[in-house]
């Protein structure tokens, strides 16, 4: 047995999250699906303590609400706007980047979190199910996609949108044929429309997450397939939800402004 067999691997217990260092200082940041516990509510907080007002929104008015005031609460001197939007509904996204601009007073950044997943054999799966995963995941995002887009081509100032994949558009897993397929979707048209943003100032890119725990996560997911995917991860643990977030600041800032169309992965799972 070697030296390093014995050593405990030092990244295995998550480290403290790191402070602000003023990454999107008066930047104005649009989080889609932010109510909650997740990577949407974790990278509308990092956008705050990166120094940006925020807008945040869901479709669940009162978790939103409660989300909202959570927020306003800890960054109090920061704008914390809020509006419902169902990315199900061209015309509450439209509304959304409407509403944004108004609120904030303009739009740097759109953070497409929006998503839904399930554990459905293909052999199992209806229609409804399918479309639902596909319509929320891949569709949301390409609605909020094509209506900043809209924006940012009549504004003098570019801008940076930011969607939140899967390890899950490049690899295999048992039961989840549909989220997997729409995050690669998300994954391509991330790539396809970067190309054709770049006309208008405005970089694309995607971060594609493996696992990361917080208490949603763990209602709707088995306890047995937390773990096991947890144990496949090089430091042996799931990402925590503010690491997802800091990556996603990160490619929303300027240490990034050439860096688009690319798909980060934030998991040792890529293949």
């Amino acid at each position: 047995m070697t030296v390093s067999e014995h050593r405990p691997n030092p990244l295995a217990t998550a480290p403290d999250e790191i402070p602000g260092h003023g990454l999107l200082a008066g930047r104005k940041v649009v989080v889609t699906a932010a109510a909650g516990t997740g990577i949407g509510f974790a990278s509308a907080r990092r956008a705050l303590l990166e120094g940006a007002d925020v807008l945040v929104s869901d479709w669940h008015e009162r978790r939103l609400g409660e989300t909202a005031e959570k927020l306003h609460a800890e960054f109090g001197d920061q704008v914390v706007a809020q509006a419902v939007c169902n990315v199900q509904k061209t015309s509450d996204v439209n509304e959304l980047i409407g509403a944004a601009a108004d609120q904030l007073g303009r739009i740097d950044i759109l953070i497409n979190n929006a998503g839904l997943g399930g554990e459905t054999p293909v052999v199992d799966m209806d229609d409804d199910e399918w479309d639902r995963v596909i319509d929320i995941t891949l569709n949301g995002t390409f609605r909020a996609t094509r209506a900043a887009l809209r924006y940012f081509r009549d504004v003098p100032h570019g801008g940076v949108i930011v969607n939140n994949a899967s390890v899950l558009g490049w690899r295999a897993q048992h039961s989840q044929s549909h989220y997997a397929a729409a995050k690669a979707g998300v994954m391509a048209l991330t790539r396809c429309a970067a190309i054709e943003a770049a006309e208008y100032g405005v970089r694309i890119n995607a971060v594609a997450p493996s696992i990361a725990r917080h208490p949603f996560l763990a209602k709707v997911t088995s306890e047995e397939l937390l773990a096991d995917l947890a144990s496949r991860e090089a430091y042996g643990r799931a990402a925590e939800v503010w690491e997802i977030a800091a990556t996603i600041a990160m490619l929303a800032s300027d240490y990034t402004t050439y860096l688009t169309g690319e798909v980060v992965s934030i998991s040792s799972q890529r293949a």
